[in-house]
């Protein structure tokens, strides 16, 4: 094994190390933490400088993803100003892996001084800010994971670990579910799958090169699916006094049932009608129903595409699985 590859194994059992030295810490200090932040009215604001500042600002992030209104505050700017962020009803989660921190322990009166609860999160339980926080998360390590054992690493990871429990642990005591995240982050695929309508992501401009009837012959039906590049046509049962577009969905045809019945009926292909090969009452879906819906029904059937229906029962386009994920 390389000299390289063997320091950033090392790293990687470090760290895995310094979490795992995590759990038999858990108890309840975790436990007063996490109802602390349940019960709190107003926002959770994390603070810490340098290295511990990133990984709060990362903390602060998650917490506001998964119900928990929160930011980050860099002790330094609210000595200017920035203290006005800060509220009654809030509780402060403070970070120093030395718990001694000079700029961050010149914050703590400033919070103290209003009654605002702090959550401090240090490696050194004997520490000034385990002192006066209300409760304490001890994330000490035995080492950290760089070669000169200096570089904050296992340090980082065992406090960003433990910020990531603090909102798992809510989530659960929130009861906080996937349509919930979705809220959150309504431009993720989650928040698409969950919040988006199949209105918004089908296929509406060929929709005429989309359709026939069953009447027509097979040889068009080559042609139509060439043109509209979605593997299938659309039969709308319509008589010659109703325009095609305001027929019923009397079936489909997708291009390997034109494969499939060139296959089987050779030269006599070409005097086929439409009705004479098209799947009868497809699936389909209507325009308001969530797009998740849609994946379902292809997933549970294994076809690529939907027929989309309006209100009126009208077909109005076209879905396929690309644009549900």
């Amino acid at each position: 094994m390389s000299e390289i590859l063997e320091t950033g194994i090392n790293c990687l059992r470090a760290e895995s190390q310094a979490i795992l030295d995590l759990i038999p810490r858990m108890g309840e200090e975790f436990e007063q933490a996490v109802n602390l932040i349940f019960d709190c009215k107003g926002k959770v604001i994390v603070t810490g400088v340098g290295k511990s500042g990133h990984i709060g600002s990362k903390i602060a992030a998650t917490l506001a993803s998964t119900g928990t209104p929160s930011f980050y505050l860099n002790p330094l700017d609210a000595y200017h100003g920035d203290l006005g962020m800060i509220a009654q009803g809030d509780v402060v989660m403070a970070i120093s892996y030395s718990g001694n921190t000079d700029e961050l322990l010149r914050f703590v009166p400033l919070i103290l001084e209003r009654n605002i609860p702090i959550i401090g999160i240090s490696g050194n339980p004997e520490s000034l800010l385990a002192r006066y926080s209300r409760v304490h998360l001890n994330i000490a390590v035995s080492r950290e994971a760089d070669p000169l054992n200096l570089a904050p690493t296992s340090s980082t990871t065992a406090t960003l670990a433990m910020g990531d429990a603090l909102a798992s642990a809510l989530m659960r005591l929130r009861g906080f579910g996937d349509s919930d995240f979705a809220r959150f982050h309504p431009g993720g695929s989650l928040g698409k799958r969950l919040l988006g309508r199949v209105r918004d992501f089908m296929a509406t401009e060929d929709l005429p090169t989309w359709t026939v009837r069953p009447s027509d012959m097979l040889s068009d039906v080559i042609i139509r699916i060439s043109q509209g590049k979605k593997g299938l046509v659309v039969a709308l049962d319509a008589d010659a006094d109703t325009p095609l577009a305001e027929g019923q969905v009397a079936g489909i045809i997708t291009d390997g049932d034109v494969r499939r019945a060139m296959q089987k009926h050779r030269e006599a292909f070409f005097s086929l009608r439409v009705s004479d090969i098209m799947s009868r009452n497809p699936k389909r879906i209507h325009a308001d129903d969530k797009i998740s819906a849609a994946a379902d029904v292809m997933l549970r059937n294994s076809i690529h595409a939907l027929i989309v229906l309006d209100r009126n029962d009208h077909f109005c386009g076209i879905i396929d699985y690309f644009a549900c994920v």
